[in-house]
Protein backbone atom coordinates (compact mmCIF):
# COMPACT_ATOMS: atom_id res chain seq x y z
CA UNK A 1 0.00 0.00 0.00
CA UNK A 2 1.37 3.39 -1.00
CA UNK A 3 2.32 5.61 1.88
CA UNK A 4 1.40 9.27 1.66
CA UNK A 5 4.37 11.55 2.30
CA UNK A 6 3.90 14.91 3.97
CA UNK A 7 5.24 17.78 1.88
CA UNK A 8 7.00 19.07 4.97
CA UNK A 9 9.17 15.91 5.00
CA UNK A 10 10.74 16.71 1.63
CA UNK A 11 14.46 17.59 1.81
CA UNK A 12 14.88 21.32 2.24
CA UNK A 13 17.22 21.58 -0.75
CA UNK A 14 14.37 20.44 -3.05
CA UNK A 15 12.02 23.25 -2.09
CA UNK A 16 13.64 26.05 -4.17
CA UNK A 17 14.09 23.67 -7.14
CA UNK A 18 10.39 22.80 -7.08
CA UNK A 19 9.33 26.40 -6.60
CA UNK A 20 11.48 27.75 -9.43
CA UNK A 21 10.12 25.11 -11.83
CA UNK A 22 6.74 26.86 -11.66
CA UNK A 23 6.20 29.05 -14.71
CA UNK A 24 3.27 31.28 -13.80
CA UNK A 25 2.61 33.71 -10.98
CA UNK A 26 -0.51 32.01 -9.61
CA UNK A 27 1.38 28.73 -9.09
CA UNK A 28 4.24 30.58 -7.38
CA UNK A 29 1.72 32.34 -5.15
CA UNK A 30 0.10 29.03 -4.22
CA UNK A 31 3.49 27.45 -3.48
CA UNK A 32 4.52 30.32 -1.22
CA UNK A 33 1.16 30.15 0.56
CA UNK A 34 1.70 26.56 1.78
CA UNK A 35 3.74 27.51 4.86
CA UNK A 36 6.41 29.86 6.11
CA UNK A 37 9.21 27.45 5.12
CA UNK A 38 7.98 27.23 1.53
CA UNK A 39 7.55 30.99 1.38
CA UNK A 40 11.10 31.63 2.54
CA UNK A 41 12.57 29.06 0.10
CA UNK A 42 11.90 31.17 -3.02
CA UNK A 43 11.31 34.88 -3.71
CA UNK A 44 8.01 36.00 -5.28
CA UNK A 45 9.79 36.41 -8.64
CA UNK A 46 12.94 37.54 -10.40
CA UNK A 47 13.79 41.06 -9.18
CA UNK A 48 13.37 42.38 -12.72
CA UNK A 49 10.59 40.12 -14.02
CA UNK A 50 8.08 41.70 -16.44
CA UNK A 51 5.56 43.94 -14.67
CA UNK A 52 2.44 45.03 -16.52
CA UNK A 53 1.43 47.43 -17.89
CA UNK A 54 4.88 47.61 -19.46
CA UNK A 55 5.84 50.86 -21.16
CA UNK A 56 6.93 50.28 -24.77
CA UNK A 57 7.35 52.44 -27.89
CA UNK A 58 4.30 52.97 -30.07
CA UNK A 59 4.55 50.80 -33.22
CA UNK A 60 3.94 53.72 -35.58
CA UNK A 61 4.47 56.93 -33.59
CA UNK A 62 7.22 56.80 -30.91
CA UNK A 63 6.08 60.16 -29.49
CA UNK A 64 2.85 58.57 -28.16
CA UNK A 65 3.10 57.08 -24.67
CA UNK A 66 2.18 53.41 -25.07
CA UNK A 67 1.85 50.38 -22.81
CA UNK A 68 1.73 46.61 -23.18
CA UNK A 69 -1.09 45.10 -21.11
CA UNK A 70 -1.38 41.46 -20.10
CA UNK A 71 -4.35 39.17 -19.48
CA UNK A 72 -4.42 35.44 -18.68
CA UNK A 73 -6.88 32.74 -19.74
CA UNK A 74 -7.65 30.31 -16.89
CA UNK A 75 -9.72 27.20 -16.46
CA UNK A 76 -11.37 27.58 -13.04
CA UNK A 77 -12.57 24.66 -10.95
CA UNK A 78 -13.94 24.98 -7.39
CA UNK A 79 -11.84 23.16 -4.81
CA UNK A 80 -13.65 20.33 -3.04
CA UNK A 81 -15.05 21.49 0.26
CA UNK A 82 -14.74 25.19 -0.59
CA UNK A 83 -17.72 27.49 -0.85
CA UNK A 84 -18.29 28.92 -4.30
CA UNK A 85 -18.45 32.34 -2.58
CA UNK A 86 -18.37 35.19 -5.07
CA UNK A 87 -17.95 32.91 -8.09
CA UNK A 88 -21.33 31.32 -7.30
CA UNK A 89 -23.27 33.28 -9.96
CA UNK A 90 -20.89 31.79 -12.56
CA UNK A 91 -21.16 28.20 -11.41
CA UNK A 92 -23.38 25.22 -12.02
CA UNK A 93 -23.08 23.47 -8.67
CA UNK A 94 -24.22 20.07 -9.98
CA UNK A 95 -21.55 20.01 -12.68
CA UNK A 96 -17.98 18.80 -12.27
CA UNK A 97 -16.87 20.86 -15.25
CA UNK A 98 -14.85 24.05 -15.00
CA UNK A 99 -15.25 27.54 -16.44
CA UNK A 100 -13.10 29.48 -18.86
CA UNK A 101 -12.24 32.95 -17.62
CA UNK A 102 -10.00 35.73 -18.88
CA UNK A 103 -8.37 37.76 -16.12
CA UNK A 104 -6.96 41.22 -16.73
CA UNK A 105 -3.92 41.85 -14.56
CA UNK A 106 -3.05 45.51 -14.01
CA UNK A 107 -0.48 46.73 -11.51
CA UNK A 108 -2.02 48.05 -8.26
CA UNK A 109 -5.52 47.05 -9.48
CA UNK A 110 -7.76 44.11 -8.52
CA UNK A 111 -8.12 41.28 -11.02
CA UNK A 112 -10.94 41.91 -13.51
CA UNK A 113 -12.90 39.17 -15.29
CA UNK A 114 -13.26 39.34 -19.08
CA UNK A 115 -14.96 37.21 -21.67
CA UNK A 116 -12.33 34.88 -23.19
CA UNK A 117 -14.08 35.29 -26.55
CA UNK A 118 -15.09 38.95 -26.83
CA UNK A 119 -12.83 40.57 -24.16
CA UNK A 120 -15.85 42.33 -22.66
CA UNK A 121 -15.83 42.87 -18.91
CA UNK A 122 -18.06 40.41 -17.09
CA UNK A 123 -20.31 42.50 -14.86
CA UNK A 124 -22.77 41.44 -12.22
CA UNK A 125 -26.22 41.89 -13.81
CA UNK A 126 -27.43 44.11 -10.96
CA UNK A 127 -24.28 46.21 -10.77
CA UNK A 128 -21.95 48.19 -13.00
CA UNK A 129 -18.92 46.80 -11.18
CA UNK A 130 -16.78 44.02 -12.68
CA UNK A 131 -16.91 40.57 -11.06
CA UNK A 132 -13.99 39.97 -8.70
CA UNK A 133 -12.88 36.96 -6.73
CA UNK A 134 -9.91 35.35 -5.01
CA UNK A 135 -8.04 32.93 -7.29
CA UNK A 136 -6.62 31.11 -4.25
CA UNK A 137 -10.08 29.71 -3.44
CA UNK A 138 -10.15 27.60 -6.63
CA UNK A 139 -8.18 25.12 -8.65
CA UNK A 140 -6.71 27.31 -11.36
CA UNK A 141 -5.12 26.03 -14.57
CA UNK A 142 -3.46 28.58 -16.82
CA UNK A 143 -4.29 28.10 -20.51
CA UNK A 144 -2.40 30.98 -22.11
CA UNK A 145 -1.63 34.68 -21.91
CA UNK A 146 -2.74 37.50 -24.19
CA UNK A 147 -1.41 41.00 -24.76
CA UNK A 148 -2.69 44.30 -26.09
CA UNK A 149 -0.95 47.56 -26.95
CA UNK A 150 -2.76 50.67 -25.74
CA UNK A 151 -2.05 54.32 -25.21
CA UNK A 152 -3.15 56.36 -22.22
CA UNK A 153 -5.18 58.92 -24.17
CA UNK A 154 -7.86 56.90 -25.98
CA UNK A 155 -6.93 53.32 -25.06
CA UNK A 156 -6.37 52.80 -28.76
CA UNK A 157 -5.21 49.32 -29.70
CA UNK A 158 -2.25 49.94 -31.98
CA UNK A 159 -1.73 46.40 -33.26
CA UNK A 160 -3.72 43.52 -34.71
CA UNK A 161 -1.81 40.97 -32.65
CA UNK A 162 1.05 41.05 -30.15
CA UNK A 163 2.87 38.27 -28.30
CA UNK A 164 5.52 38.48 -25.59
CA UNK A 165 8.05 35.75 -24.82
CA UNK A 166 9.53 34.45 -22.63
CA UNK A 167 7.34 35.58 -19.75
CA UNK A 168 8.19 33.79 -16.53
CA UNK A 169 8.49 34.84 -12.88
CA UNK A 170 12.16 33.77 -13.06
CA UNK A 171 13.20 35.66 -16.21
CA UNK A 172 14.18 39.31 -16.32
CA UNK A 173 12.29 41.59 -18.66
CA UNK A 174 15.54 42.38 -20.49
CA UNK A 175 15.51 38.80 -21.84
CA UNK A 176 11.98 39.03 -23.25
CA UNK A 177 10.92 39.99 -26.78
CA UNK A 178 7.65 41.39 -28.11
CA UNK A 179 6.46 40.50 -31.61
CA UNK A 180 3.59 42.41 -33.16
CA UNK A 181 1.56 42.55 -36.36
CA UNK A 182 0.73 46.18 -37.02
CA UNK A 183 -2.56 47.22 -38.54
CA UNK A 184 -1.12 47.32 -42.06
CA UNK A 185 0.06 43.71 -41.77
CA UNK A 186 3.66 44.60 -40.94
CA UNK A 187 5.67 42.31 -38.66
CA UNK A 188 7.80 43.98 -36.00
CA UNK A 189 9.95 43.06 -32.99
CA UNK A 190 11.00 44.95 -29.92
CA UNK A 191 13.31 44.14 -27.00
CA UNK A 192 13.17 45.85 -23.62
CA UNK A 193 14.86 49.23 -23.85
CA UNK A 194 14.44 49.62 -27.61
CA UNK A 195 13.28 53.07 -28.66
CA UNK A 196 11.40 51.79 -31.68
CA UNK A 197 10.15 48.57 -33.27
CA UNK A 198 12.26 46.75 -35.87
CA UNK A 199 10.53 45.46 -39.00
CA UNK A 200 11.41 41.84 -39.75
CA UNK A 201 10.38 41.88 -43.41
CA UNK A 202 9.93 45.37 -44.81
CA UNK A 203 8.87 43.99 -48.22
CA UNK A 204 5.91 41.91 -47.04
CA UNK A 205 2.99 43.70 -45.36
CA UNK A 206 0.59 40.75 -45.46
CA UNK A 207 1.01 38.93 -42.15
CA UNK A 208 -2.17 37.71 -40.46
CA UNK A 209 -1.19 36.04 -37.18
CA UNK A 210 1.68 35.30 -34.81
CA UNK A 211 1.90 32.91 -31.84
CA UNK A 212 4.53 31.29 -29.65
CA UNK A 213 4.88 27.61 -30.55
CA UNK A 214 7.51 25.26 -29.09
CA UNK A 215 9.44 28.21 -27.70
CA UNK A 216 9.62 30.10 -31.02
CA UNK A 217 7.66 32.86 -32.72
CA UNK A 218 5.63 31.46 -35.63
CA UNK A 219 3.85 33.69 -38.15
CA UNK A 220 1.53 33.13 -41.09
CA UNK A 221 0.93 35.39 -44.03
CA UNK A 222 -2.35 35.75 -45.92
CA UNK A 223 -1.42 32.84 -48.22
CA UNK A 224 -1.05 30.49 -45.27
CA UNK A 225 2.74 30.16 -45.45
CA UNK A 226 4.06 29.56 -41.93
CA UNK A 227 7.52 30.76 -40.90
CA UNK A 228 9.39 30.85 -37.63
CA UNK A 229 11.54 33.77 -36.55
CA UNK A 230 15.24 33.49 -35.82
CA UNK A 231 15.51 35.98 -32.96
CA UNK A 232 19.31 36.21 -33.18
CA UNK A 233 19.20 37.77 -36.65
CA UNK A 234 15.48 38.65 -36.94
CA UNK A 235 15.01 36.62 -40.10
CA UNK A 236 12.09 34.44 -41.16
CA UNK A 237 12.70 30.74 -41.77
CA UNK A 238 9.98 29.15 -43.91
CA UNK A 239 8.33 26.25 -42.08
CA UNK A 240 5.51 25.22 -44.43
CA UNK A 241 4.53 25.46 -48.09
CA UNK A 242 1.81 27.98 -48.96
CA UNK A 243 -1.65 26.83 -47.98
CA UNK A 244 -3.23 28.69 -50.91
CA UNK A 245 -6.51 28.88 -49.02
CA UNK A 246 -8.96 31.37 -50.44
CA UNK A 247 -10.17 32.73 -47.10
CA UNK A 248 -9.86 36.33 -46.01
CA UNK A 249 -7.76 35.82 -42.86
CA UNK A 250 -5.50 33.08 -41.49
CA UNK A 251 -5.30 32.23 -37.77
CA UNK A 252 -2.66 30.09 -36.05
CA UNK A 253 -3.87 27.76 -33.29
CA UNK A 254 -1.82 25.29 -31.25
CA UNK A 255 -3.83 22.28 -30.07
CA UNK A 256 -2.38 19.25 -28.25
CA UNK A 257 1.09 20.08 -29.54
CA UNK A 258 0.00 20.40 -33.20
CA UNK A 259 -0.06 23.65 -35.18
CA UNK A 260 -3.24 24.42 -37.14
CA UNK A 261 -4.22 27.13 -39.62
CA UNK A 262 -7.83 28.31 -39.45
CA UNK A 263 -8.95 30.07 -42.62
CA UNK A 264 -11.72 32.64 -42.08
CA UNK A 265 -14.12 33.39 -44.96
CA UNK A 266 -16.25 36.51 -44.89
CA UNK A 267 -19.82 36.55 -46.17
CA UNK A 268 -20.35 38.59 -49.32
CA UNK A 269 -24.10 37.96 -49.49
CA UNK A 270 -26.71 40.04 -47.64
CA UNK A 271 -28.23 37.08 -45.79
CA UNK A 272 -27.06 33.67 -44.60
CA UNK A 273 -29.40 30.73 -45.15
CA UNK A 274 -27.77 28.59 -42.43
CA UNK A 275 -27.53 31.38 -39.87
CA UNK A 276 -28.91 30.27 -36.50
CA UNK A 277 -29.20 33.42 -34.40
CA UNK A 278 -30.99 36.71 -34.49
CA UNK A 279 -33.02 36.48 -37.73
CA UNK A 280 -32.81 40.20 -38.44
CA UNK A 281 -28.99 40.35 -38.61
CA UNK A 282 -26.58 39.27 -41.31
CA UNK A 283 -23.44 37.26 -40.50
CA UNK A 284 -20.10 38.88 -41.28
CA UNK A 285 -18.38 35.48 -41.39
CA UNK A 286 -19.37 32.91 -44.00
CA UNK A 287 -17.41 29.89 -42.74
CA UNK A 288 -14.10 28.54 -41.47
CA UNK A 289 -11.80 25.85 -42.83
CA UNK A 290 -9.18 24.13 -40.68
CA UNK A 291 -5.85 22.70 -41.84
CA UNK A 292 -2.83 21.08 -40.23
CA UNK A 293 0.59 20.40 -41.70
CA UNK A 294 1.83 16.87 -42.30
CA UNK A 295 5.46 17.65 -41.47
CA UNK A 296 6.72 14.30 -42.79
CA UNK A 297 5.33 14.84 -46.29
CA UNK A 298 5.21 18.64 -46.27
CA UNK A 299 1.57 18.74 -47.28
CA UNK A 300 -1.55 20.33 -45.84
CA UNK A 301 -4.34 18.16 -44.42
CA UNK A 302 -7.94 19.38 -44.51
CA UNK A 303 -9.32 18.82 -40.99
CA UNK A 304 -13.02 17.97 -40.88
CA UNK A 305 -13.40 17.10 -37.20
CA UNK A 306 -11.71 18.52 -34.09
CA UNK A 307 -13.14 15.85 -31.79
CA UNK A 308 -13.83 17.30 -28.33
CA UNK A 309 -11.53 20.27 -28.97
CA UNK A 310 -12.93 23.78 -29.32
CA UNK A 311 -10.89 26.53 -30.97
CA UNK A 312 -11.18 30.07 -29.55
CA UNK A 313 -10.20 32.89 -31.91
CA UNK A 314 -10.11 35.75 -29.44
CA UNK A 315 -9.38 39.36 -30.25
CA UNK A 316 -5.89 39.17 -28.73
CA UNK A 317 -5.04 35.44 -28.62
CA UNK A 318 -5.97 32.08 -30.13
CA UNK A 319 -6.01 28.77 -28.26
CA UNK A 320 -7.82 25.45 -27.96
CA UNK A 321 -9.59 23.74 -25.04
CA UNK A 322 -11.24 20.43 -24.28
CA UNK A 323 -15.00 21.00 -24.38
CA UNK A 324 -15.50 17.99 -22.10
CA UNK A 325 -13.75 19.85 -19.28
CA UNK A 326 -15.74 23.09 -19.57
CA UNK A 327 -19.25 24.35 -19.00
CA UNK A 328 -20.90 25.96 -22.04
CA UNK A 329 -18.51 24.85 -24.79
CA UNK A 330 -19.06 22.31 -27.58
CA UNK A 331 -16.43 20.17 -29.26
CA UNK A 332 -15.70 20.47 -32.99
CA UNK A 333 -16.62 24.16 -32.86
CA UNK A 334 -14.83 27.46 -33.42
CA UNK A 335 -15.63 30.43 -31.16
CA UNK A 336 -14.93 33.89 -32.53
CA UNK A 337 -16.06 37.51 -32.66
CA UNK A 338 -17.27 39.59 -35.55
CA UNK A 339 -19.25 42.81 -35.86
CA UNK A 340 -22.07 41.22 -33.86
CA UNK A 341 -19.90 40.07 -30.95
CA UNK A 342 -19.43 36.43 -29.86
CA UNK A 343 -20.41 33.54 -32.13
CA UNK A 344 -19.88 29.81 -32.59
CA UNK A 345 -19.18 27.99 -35.86
CA UNK A 346 -20.00 24.27 -35.97
CA UNK A 347 -17.61 22.36 -38.25
CA UNK A 348 -20.07 19.47 -38.59
CA UNK A 349 -23.14 21.25 -39.95
CA UNK A 350 -21.45 24.57 -40.89
CA UNK A 351 -23.92 26.69 -38.95
CA UNK A 352 -23.11 29.90 -37.11
CA UNK A 353 -24.85 30.55 -33.80
CA UNK A 354 -24.91 33.83 -31.93
CA UNK A 355 -23.84 33.41 -28.31
CA UNK A 356 -26.30 35.53 -26.39
CA UNK A 357 -24.19 35.29 -23.24
CA UNK A 358 -20.67 34.12 -22.48
CA UNK A 359 -20.30 30.35 -22.05
CA UNK A 360 -18.96 30.82 -18.51
CA UNK A 361 -22.22 32.39 -17.34
CA UNK A 362 -25.42 30.69 -16.20
CA UNK A 363 -28.39 33.08 -16.15
CA UNK A 364 -30.43 30.74 -13.94
CA UNK A 365 -28.08 31.53 -11.05
CA UNK A 366 -28.13 35.29 -11.41
CA UNK A 367 -30.94 35.48 -8.86
CA UNK A 368 -28.59 34.30 -6.11
CA UNK A 369 -27.47 36.93 -3.60
CA UNK A 370 -24.23 38.60 -4.65
CA UNK A 371 -21.62 38.54 -1.87
CA UNK A 372 -20.03 41.73 -0.72
CA UNK A 373 -16.32 42.19 -1.42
Amino acid sequence: MDKKVDWSELPIELWPKIGKSLENNIDVLRFRSVCESFRSSIPPSHPNSPSFPLQIPHPMNPSIETYLNQATIYRIEPSHGNSLSCLEPLAVSSSSKGWLIKVEELKNHPLTLLSPISDRKILHPRSTSPMLWNLLDYRVIEICKSYTIQNTVRSFVAANKVVFFPNSPWIGVEDSVACSIFQEGKLGFMKHGDEKWTLVDDKNFYYDDVIVYKGQFYVTDRWGTISWVDISCLKLIQFSPPLCGFGNKKHLVESCGVLYVVDRYYDSEPLRRNYVGRPNRDAAVECFKVYKLDEEWGTWVDVKNLGDRAFILGNSCTFSVSANELTGYQGNCIYFTDIFDARMYNLEDHTITTIEFDPCLDKSLWSHPWPRT
